[in-house]
């Protein structure tokens, strides 16, 4: 299962052969009905005669792609899209090659932590004068953490697509047996249905936490409390705090109300134990909705979503989500602007998300704030309310991709009782002192 919670952080390895080509700039063709037009005022014009552009996806067969290029095929006849079909995994590993070997593509579709990646590297169109001239898409058009997603240094050099939140699933028929009438909104609540629905005896469980994703799980208990993982230099690690701490503490206290079979499992493979109704409650992004759907249809109508309970610091959440993105060595970048400026019309965002099929809601807040969508799909609802919570978190660290591993480790030992949650943080504290603020 291929969700967009696994391709949130970047991967270590790119960064560092990103290096490589940190002194890249763009690079835009000679030919005069293609070269970028940034500097003049008004929309960007089409082009006057045919052009064929380069586009990097893992979407470009789906039904979805198919029939946005044929909409955008009839209203930009002179504008053809080349596809380049990448799986989802290596996306990023084979865009940092054609970044370093001069020859990107002209515009990607992308995993949206990508972008504090590449753009650092000067391996992007910086997109705010391509959107001060767009009639339809303003920064201000998009959910603030998934526009955190996408800016670098104040501007943005992605275009949210699409995205998801973490949110809460639960079994209404357990709830209903429990005398339980509506999801928890506290964390006091939480904790008082996760106690009433736990039943070792009958192998029932309130709660689920996942020592292999502990790390992952852990993120919105921390910021509900007024936690932060970095200071804003992101040079002082800020986790083990008294607040951070108090969060560990009340997560992985959780643990008690957790079956003991998925303890060591993850969060796709325990969707069994959810759907044979041994855990009531369930912490996933709206993935989990359509897995529910497809694969176990005989409990629907016997499970809800709701947003997470609320903690000191109010609602906050995950995200993770997919951008648009212009290469700045693309040679034809004002008709790539065309292409992902129509991908990013509301009503062409609306079918992406949530008139498709899937499960992934619109970073547009007009379109979040539409009736349309929960009439459309009454479970994202939840969701949707969740998506105004998000908490941006890439971080440009090139550290932080090993310190999160011990992170998971910690937390993960934590919840085997091999650690406290404290020491938990504290051990991870010591790898951020020791790799160093790189």
């Amino acid at each position: 299962m291929k969700n967009l919670r696994s391709r949130t952080l970047p991967v270590l390895a790119a960064s560092v052969a990103l290096t490589l080509f940190a002194a890249c700039g763009g690079g835009s063709g000679n030919n005069p009905s293609t070269a970028p037009q940034t500097s003049q005022a008004g929309p960007v014009a089409e082009p006057t005669e045919p052009v064929t552009i380069t586009f990097s996806s893992w979407v470009g067969n789906t039904k979805g792609m198919k029939k946005l290029y044929a909409q955008f095929k009839t209203e930009h006849p002179n504008i053809t899209v080349e596809f380049q079909d990448v799986p989802a995994e290596e996306s990023e590993k084979k865009l940092t090659t054609q970044v370093a070997g001069g020859n990107p593509p002209d515009a990607a579709y992308v995993d949206a932590s990508n972008v504090a990646t590449f753009a650092p590297r000067k391996a992007l169109v910086n997109l705010e004068s391509y959107m001060a001239r767009s009639d339809g898409t303003k920064p201000a058009d998009f959910v603030d953490a998934f526009r955190a997603q996408t800016t670098v240094d104040g501007a943005m050099y992605g275009l949210p697509f699409d995205g998801e939140t973490t949110g809460l699933f639960y079994r209404k028929d357990l709830f209903e047996a429990a005398g339980i009438t509506e999801a928890p909104k506290t964390w006091d609540e939480f904790t008082a249905a996760a106690a009433k629905l736990t039943d070792p005896a009958k192998k029932q469980y309130g709660f689920q936490v996942f020592a292999p994703e502990a790390e992952y799980y852990f993120y919105p208990w921390l910021w509900q409390n007024g936690g932060e993982l970095l200071s804003s230099d992101e040079k002082t690690f800020l986790l083990n705090n008294d607040v951070g701490k108090q969060a560990a503490d009340y997560y992985v206290g959780l643990t008690k109300y957790s079956s003991p079979d998925y303890l060591n499992s993850n969060s796709y493979d325990a969707r069994i134990g959810f759907a044979q109704g041994q855990i009531a409650m369930y912490m996933a992004g709206s993935w989990f909705a359509g897995v529910l759907d497809d694969e176990f249809p005989k409990i629907k109508g016997k499970w809800a979503t709701a947003p997470l309970p609320s903690g000191t610091a109010g609602c906050k959440t995950t995200i993770a989500g997919d951008a648009l993105v212009l290469f700045a060595k693309g040679k034809k970048q004002d008709a790539a602007w065309k292409w992902i400026e129509y991908l990013n019309k509301p009503e062409n965002m609306a079918i992406w998300t949530y008139k498709s099929e899937g499960t992934s809601l619109p970073p547009r807040i007009a379109l979040l704030d539409s009736p349309e969508l929960e009439k459309e799909k009454p479970v994202l609802k939840g969701f949707a309310d969740l998506m105004k919570c998000g908490v941006n978190y890439n971080i440009a660290n090139k550290s932080w991709p090993r310190v999160t591993e011990d992170l998971n480790t910690e937390l993960g030992n934590a919840m085997f009782a091999k650690v406290t949650p404290a020491e938990a943080l504290d051990n991870t504290a010591a790898t951020f002192d020791k790799l160093g603020s790189r």
